[in-house]
C-alpha cells in the first residue's frame, strides 16, 4: 500500500499573449493577486500560430512571468479561473479578448499548463479546468511531448523554463 504525502510546492508561471501595450497593466493585476514577480522574460514575437489573430489582432507578443511565492499545485484550477475572469477586465469595446493569460506551474520534473479544453492527454482537475503536462525534464533539459504546442518546443522557450527550473532548485535548497 502506498502512503499519501503532500506534494512539494511549485513555481507559478504565467504566459501572456497580447499587444505590447497591455503587459504592464496585466502584470500589475497579477502581482496584486499572486505576489512579487521574480522573473519576466523579454517580450517575444508570437509567430507560432495565428489562432488568436481574429479575436485579438495581429502582431501579438508573448511574455512569461514567474512569481516568488511557491504554490501548492492543487491551486492551479482556481488560479486558471481567476485569470480567465481577469481577461474579461481587458475586453475590447466589441467584447473580444485583448489578452490571453495562461497559468501553469513548474516543478523540478515538469511544466504543467492549465486549460479549459479537454483532450485525450489532459486530466480533469476541478471547476471546469484540466491539466496538461506540456514539458518534461529529462537529460538536463525540458523536452516536448507529441502534443506540446509548437512555441513551447522552441529553444527560446525551453531556455526560459530551464532557467526557471534552476531558480526553483535554488529556492528549494535554501
Amino acid at each position: 500500500m502506498g502512503i499519501s504525502i503532500k506534494h512539494e510546492k511549485v513555481k507559478l508561471i504565467i504566459g501572456l499573449i497580447a499587444g505590447e501595450g497591455l503587459f504592464d497593466k496585466v502584470k500589475k493585476k497579477l502581482s496584486s493577486k499572486f505576489g512579487k514577480i521574480d522573473f519576466e522574460s523579454k517580450i517575444l514575437d508570437f509567430t507560432y500560430t495565428d489562432y488568436y489573430n481574429r479575436e485579438m489582432g495581429a502582431d501579438l507578443k508573448r511574455q512569461f512571468l514567474s512569481f516568488k511565492r511557491l504554490i501548492p499545485p492543487e491551486m492551479i484550477a482556481d488560479i486558471k479561473n481567476h485569470t480567465n475572469a481577469l481577461e474579461s477586465n481587458f475586453f475590447s469595446s466589441n467584447n473580444k479578448r485583448t489578452v490571453n493569460i495562461d497559468p501553469g506551474y513548474l516543478s523540478l520534473s515538469k511544466l504543467v499548463l492549465a486549460t479549459t479544453k479537454d483532450h485525450q492527454h489532459r486530466i480533469y482537475l476541478d471547476k471546469g479546468i484540466y491539466a496538461e503536462v506540456t514539458l518534461r525534464y529529462r537529460k538536463k533539459t525540458f523536452c516536448a511531448w507529441e502534443w506540446t504546442y509548437p512555441d513551447y518546443c522552441s529553444k527560446e522557450y525551453i531556455a526560459i523554463f530551464n532557467h526557471l527550473r534552476k531558480e526553483l532548485y535554488k529556492a528549494k535548497e535554501s
